[in-house]
Order: C-alpha cells, then structure tokens, then sequence
C-alpha cells in the first residue's frame, strides 16, 4: 500500500456523500493520511458522526450537511470549507440516489429529475464551486463517481444510469475546460460494492458473476481515490479508472458462459 501521507498532510478534501458506504470509507482513508476532510451527507447526524468517528482516531474532520442538488447548499458546503480550513484541494463526488427503483414504464416526471439532480446536477454543482476555487489556488483535482450502469445497464434504474452516463461526459468535458488552470478531472467506475452489509449468501451469489469471485468493499474505492488524487496521477486527466474485480471486462456473467467456471483447471 503507498503512503502518501507526506503529500496530503496539506490537502484539504471534500467528499460527498461521506456519512457511510463508499463516501465514508474515502473519507477516511483521506484522513489517515493526514489530509483535512470535509465529510458531507444530506444528513447532518450521519455527516457528524463520519467526521468524529475520523477525529476520534486523530483526524481532521468537519462535518456538514447539504442537498448536492440545491445550489444554495452547495455554496454552503464550501464555504464552511474555505472558512474552516482555507482552502479545497480535491472534491470526490460521491453523493448518489439509487432509490426507489422503478421500471421505465412505472417511472414519472418527479422520479427522473429527483435522481438526475443528484446523481447529476449535483456533480456540476460542486464541481464548478470547487473549481472556482481550485483555479484560484492554480491546482486541484475532482474524483467523479460513475458505474457500470454509465456503458452497461442495470434493470429499474433508467434514471440513475442516465445520470452516471452523464457523469463520465461531464468528466470529460470538465477535464477539458479546467486543463489549463492545473485542475485535473477523472472518474471511478465501481463494480458490486457492499456498502451496508449484504448477507453472505447475497455475497455469495453476487461473487459467481464476478472475475475475481466476489464483491468488492468500500474501502477497495479509498485506494484508488487517494491514487488519483495524488502527484502519482499529476498526468491523469479525463479518464475512468474501473474498480469492479473484472466485470465490464467480461462479455458474458460466469453462469451462462459458454466456457464456465467449472471448466477450469484445478490447481494447488
């Protein structure tokens, strides 16, 4: 495992939707390496406990609550960032609403936008608030989080993979457009990630219809995060680093390949 803890003793991070799951397991990770977090949630008890749980263990942490999709919020969320801490180094926008699932035909008006102004407008929202700042300070780096659903598509969820395809145009575009003032733009891609505790036949069965044979756990997203938010990546721009043990690289899930799992040669 690198340590990067030399270089983000000065950095200053905001994750979103950092109160549990993916969010919370960055967050974290940030903070053990000595960075400075700003642990966000819609939920001001979920964002508090994240960040004392982080302080607690010797970190630097503030929690604050805020709606990614409300302008007005999101300005306060950076605010108290700047106020508190001076400056915003990295954003990691992690916020996402998955739920309710429905079917395209079931699906109305208010169902569509709700999730693409979250998993979407959100984004831009905090992007371009923290890009407003980074490019004052001449350096900065934004971590977009996609899915699989962005190239592939799950079933219930034509809203959300709507946005998440949305989101891998917007880095793109956002790499381009902030280049030249020294902010750089990529994506994570997970995979299945248990980020509230599946039960082992869940995992089990989730694991079949993955290369590596199981699902992944939110602190295996922390690596890459704090990867690409280091100097290591300082020529990384635009681009989707996948964290999904194999999935999208597979034409076929294990259980109906035409060469299956149990066709392969026991060894050991």
């Amino acid at each position: 495992m690198a340590d990067y803890s030399s270089e983000m003793q000065a950095k200053v991070v905001v994750v979103t939707g950092a109160g549990h799951g993916i969010g919370r397991a960055i967050a974290e990770r940030f903070a053990g390496e000595g960075a400075a977090v700003v642990v966000n949630d819609v939920d001001l008890d979920r964002a508090d406990q994240a960040a004392s749980a982080i302080t607690a263990n010797g970190g630097r942490a503030l929690g604050v609550a805020a709606d990614v999709a409300d302008k007005a919020q999101v300005d306060r969320l950076f605010d108290a960032a700047i106020e508190h801490f001076g400056r915003v180094d990295v954003l990691v926008n992690n916020a996402a609403l998955v739920a309710p699932t429905l079917h395209f035909l079931e699906a109305d008006e208010a169902w569509w936008r709700r999730l693409i102004d979250v998993n979407l407008t959100g984004a831009f929202l905090c992007s371009q608030r923290a890009a407003q700042i980074m490019v004052g300070q001449g350096s900065g780096v934004i971590i977009n989080m996609s899915s699989g659903g962005a190239s592939r598509a799950h079933r219930g969820f034509t809203a959300y993979d709507a946005a998440k395809g949305g989101i891998e145009a917007l880095t793109r575009a956002m790499a381009l457009d902030l280049a030249p003032y020294g902010v750089r733009v990529n994506a994570l891609v997970p995979g299945s990630i248990d980020t509230s505790g599946m039960d082992e036949a869940t995992k089990r069965a989730r694991g079949e219809n993955i290369p590596l044979g199981r699902v992944g756990d939110a602190e295996e997203m922390a690596g890459p995060a704090l990867f690409l938010a280091s100097d290591d990546a300082r020529y990384m721009t635009g681009h989707l680093i996948f964290v999904d043990g194999g999935m999208l690289a597979q034409q076929r899930s294990a259980t109906v390949d035409i060469f299956p799992l149990s066709r392969f040669p026991k060894v050991g």
